[in-house]
């Protein structure tokens, strides 16, 4: 649905080149002050595994700060999932599209697709490994304007992982429905298969280069035309 070119070009990029302004910025406040605590507690917990990050220097604000984007920086480098990393880039990003620096970036034909669902009485719900923050702030800002009325319900990795079963039976049980009434689509053969096995109807969505074709999917769409034309 969104380009993965998107997500390592544009977003990663971006936040890495604005992560020292913003935390000079906003570190006094209370939510960065918190995030700043919960890195440094990251960075020993990384050194008691011989992982090796950048030292850490707590004497003074300045090199408290210091300290902290440069172990940022090396998380980064590293493509890290660290829960405060994320957060702390989902703040930059937040900012940033505020003030209308970064707009989200879908297909050309999801817009479309999505509006022709809802006028089929079809409700739409976005499951991704982007916290529902990150999602809602991606649709929101859509040069096209905000899909965000569009969909009905959000879900990140807090219900499970993607490859997981039991993430797709969760959703159901949210939504008070039968994994039967779902169609889930994705460009990841495993997490077709998850899907799939949990009971929801599944296809797959081979856009570019970055899908798999290790196993071959039930159903193959290249385009979010091809399907619930009616």
């Amino acid at each position: 649905m969104t380009p993965v070119d998107f997500v390592y070009k544009t977003l990663f990029p971006y936040a890495s080149r604005k992560l020292e302004s913003f935390i000079l910025e906003h570190f006094r406040e209370p939510e960065i002050t918190s995030l700043i605590r919960q890195l440094h507690m990251q960075r020993d917990a990384d050194d008691s595994q011989a992982l090796h990050p950048p030292s850490w220097i707590d004497e003074q604000v300045e090199s408290r700060l210091r300290s902290c984007i440069e172990f940022c920086k090396w998380l980064m480098a590293k493509d890290s999932k660290a829960t405060p990393l994320k957060s702390l880039q989902r703040k930059i990003w937040e900012a940033r599209y505020a003030k209308g620096e970064l707009q989200g970036e879908v297909y050309p034909d999801v817009p479309p697709a999505f509006k022709r669902w809802r006028l089929q009485r079809r409700e739409i719900c976005i499951y991704s490994s982007g916290s529902v923050f990150s999602q809602q702030l991606l649709f929101h800002s859509m040069p096209s304007g905000d899909l965000t009325p569009l969909i009905a319900a959000f879900f990140d990795t807090r219900v499970g992982a993607k490859t997981e079963t039991e993430s797709y039976i969760r959703i159901a049980q949210t939504l008070t429905r039968s994994p039967h009434d779902f169609l889930f689509i994705s460009d990841a053969v495993k997490e077709v298969i998850a899907a799939n096995d949990s009971g929801m109807q599944a296809i797959l969505c081979n856009r570019d280069a970055h899908a798999s074709q290790s196993q071959e999917p039930n159903v193959l769409i290249h385009s979010f035309d091809e399907i619930l034309r009616e």
